[in-house]
């Protein structure tokens, strides 16, 4: 099984993500993560599904996921043809010692600090998956009080393959 992220162009909607919720449901498919997000224009909305299996699986899901009325354009996200990141946002429990061991971590990984309390702080990174697990690896030892993860969003490179929707 592999990973494969799935970015979609779609009419903006009510209960779209309804019905592509559903679509994996109803196929018995797992999905990974999804984001949603309005784009430059109002009308549209891109989506960006994560989901997980064999090459037929993940190739029925785009076909089944084209088929879909407000469905425009589908882009498969290509590692090295695009760029993929994820946001988390972090609340540790940090005494004073704790806080600038803490504060170490998250300079190496370029992480804001976004809040700060008498017991606590609160983190902000963005960046692939592979630099958020490490991370996260890197605070297994502290007391980590919420956690928040935006899932997986991206844009492949460049401008070829542009979906341009006229009026």
């Amino acid at each position: 099984m592999r990973k494969q992220i799935f970015s979609l162009l779609v009419n903006n909607n009510a209960g779209l993500l309804s019905r592509v919720a559903g679509l994996f449901s109803r196929r018995g498919y797992s999905i990974d993560s999804i984001t949603s997000g309005m784009t430059t224009d109002e009308r549209y909305t891109r989506l960006t599904v994560v989901a997980k299996g064999d090459e037929q699986i993940l190739s029925q899901i785009e076909k089944q996921l084209l088929k879909l009325e407000d469905v425009l354009d589908i882009k498969v996200l290509a590692e090295g043809e695009s760029v993929c990141r994820e946001l988390i946002m972090v609340k540790v429990m940090a005494n004073a010692v704790q806080r600038a061991e803490i504060i170490s971590i998250a300079d190496i990984f370029r992480a804001k600090i976004v809040d700060v309390e008498r017991e606590s702080l609160m983190l902000e990174l963005t960046g692939n998956q592979s630099k958020v697990e490490a991370f996260l690896n890197l605070l297994e030892g502290y007391n980590i009080l919420e956690l928040a993860r935006t899932g997986i969003t991206g844009l492949s490179r460049g401008v070829k393959g542009i979906k341009v929707i006229d009026d």
